[in-house]
């Protein structure tokens, strides 16, 4: 039987590669660290495998052909596309994947409610890679991504994310396997891309505040009442990448994070969370 021992929600902002490392500015040192803390407190829980809750950001679907919920069940993930490598620095990469640990995801979503898409030939873009480089104790340990659709309007309500992550902690339960499961989720706060309000520190400060005293608090009702499409667009143009949190606040039962924090910076806010999961 699975387990899930450690649920986390941490940032994947591809301007962090560089950024984090070698000699790092001091407004930059409290993420650094804080992803540090995260890596330490996942290696106390020695994982076998991390399952990752991303968002392809269009690099291999598209508005004509866009899953809304996609488990990864290859034996190899291949990382990174040009542009990442290119823009960001980020080099590409071969994680190890458990497509058993896939396979029971998505038989599992399909008996408790979630019409997972699959694939064995995806590619993780920084949405996963990042998590796992970041916060994995080991390159070996092994992954399977989830995607979700936070990225290509219409997005599925904040309900929908929450009961994924339900059933995602279930499906691992009643999986035969014996693995040692630590789920992170990987999004944004208030994060604009593109536009007038990038790279000004928080596009939106106040929404910052808001999602993370949710977290803390456990406070389904109100995000599910408050987290609409309009609220999320109008604090940035990819603040949608936040409803991946919401996954992990599902897998906890509702249940108040034990840590919840915001970081600001020169970029956006940078969010790092933690749920307890129980036995370990």
């Amino acid at each position: 039987m699975g387990r899930i021992v450690g649920i986390f929600a941490a940032p994947h902002n591809p301007l962090l590669w560089r950024t984090l490392r070698g000699e790092v500015e001091p407004d930059l040192l409290a993420t650094r660290d804080a992803f540090r803390a995260m890596r330490e407190r996942i290696t106390e829980l020695r994982p076998d495998v991390l399952v990752v809750v991303g968002t392809d950001h269009m690099t291999q679907w598209f508005h004509d052909n866009m899953p809304t919920f996609l488990v990864g069940r290859s034996d190899l993930v291949p990382t990174t596309f040009f542009n990442e490598e290119r823009e960001f620095g980020i080099p590409q990469d071969v994680l190890v994947g458990d497509p058993a640990l896939g396979l029971d995801l998505l038989r599992g979503g399909m008996a408790h409610g979630v019409d997972f898409a699959s694939s064995q030939e995806l590619r993780a873009d920084h949405s996963i890679y990042l998590p796992h480089a970041f916060l994995s104790p080991s390159p070996d340990v092994a992954v399977v991504p989830i995607f979700t659709n936070c990225i290509a309007p219409p997005f599925p309500g904040p309900e929908r994310f929450f009961r994924l992550g339900e059933v995602i902690r279930r499906a691992v339960a009643e999986s035969p396997l014996d693995r040692r499961v630590v789920l992170v989720t990987s999004g944004h706060l208030a994060t604009e891309v593109g536009g007038p309000k990038q790279f000004r520190g928080s596009s939106d400060p106040e929404f910052d505040e808001d999602a993370i005293r949710w977290l803390a608090d456990g406070n389904v009702e109100e995000i599910f009442r408050e987290l609409t499409l309009e609220r999320m667009l109008a604090a940035g143009n990819v603040t949608p990448q936040f409803l991946n949190f919401v996954v992990a606040m599902g897998a906890a039962g509702g249940a108040p994070a034990a840590y919840a924090v915001g970081l600001r910076s020169r970029f956006a806010s940078s969010p790092f969370v933690e749920w307890k999961a129980g036995e370990r």
